[in-house]
């Protein structure tokens, strides 16, 4: 696979789920929206589609037949392909060991938060603080989901990674208030 054309986040996941079996994308959209996978990657039922399309163009996904229920539309199954497989342990492995800056615009508001009353900074980091504190409270509930299924841990190291960034987040946030408020950071 050439470097100039990387698999995107939502081609990972495809290809991800067809290493586990052929299905086909609505199959797919079901199951990354029942794994929650929509936390990591931005997932459509359309935008699978022509994932997959491309995916399929490239060569790293086949036709594994083709089905219909009743009056439904008929629905195409892929697999993986051995290039698939390949591409997808290339862009893995890339992604594992190279850190890539992806812009994420938390950085960016802190950096221009000097704009803003410290009064209002405070507030709305209050507000930001409440909504990780939810999100890190589904994350806590969904590895005790697994931890009660007895899902192997190589499946959701994500959550504790996740956690563990929202809890360095909170902490952060919540040493930037004390500043603040204390004047040991003059606004």
């Amino acid at each position: 696979m050439p470097r100039s054309a990387p698999l995107t986040p939502l081609g990972i996941s495809a290809l991800s789920l067809l290493v586990e079996e052929p299905m086909h994308p609505y199959e797919m959209y079901q199951l990354l929206m029942a794994r929650h996978e929509d936390r990591l990657v931005k997932v459509r039922p359309g935008t699978l589609y022509h994932a997959v399309g491309r995916l399929e163009e490239r060569g790293l996904v086949e036709t594994a037949g083709t089905d219909r229920e009743g009056n439904r539309p008929e629905r195409t199954t892929y697999r993986i392909t051995p290039a698939g497989r390949e591409a997808l342990t290339e862009r893995l492995q890339d992604m594992l060991a190279e850190p890539v800056n992806e812009y994420p615009s938390f950085p960016l508001a802190v950096a221009e938060a000097y704009n803003l009353p410290a009064a209002v900074v405070l507030e709305l980091l209050d507000r930001r603080l409440a909504l990780l504190q939810d999100q890190l409270e589904f994350l806590q509930n969904g590895e005790a989901a697994v931890l009660k299924k007895d899902v192997a841990r190589k499946y959701w190291i994500d959550l504790q990674y996740q956690q563990t960034m929202l809890r360095s987040e909170m902490g952060w946030i919540r040493s930037l208030q004390d500043q603040l408020r204390s004047g040991e950071l003059p606004w």
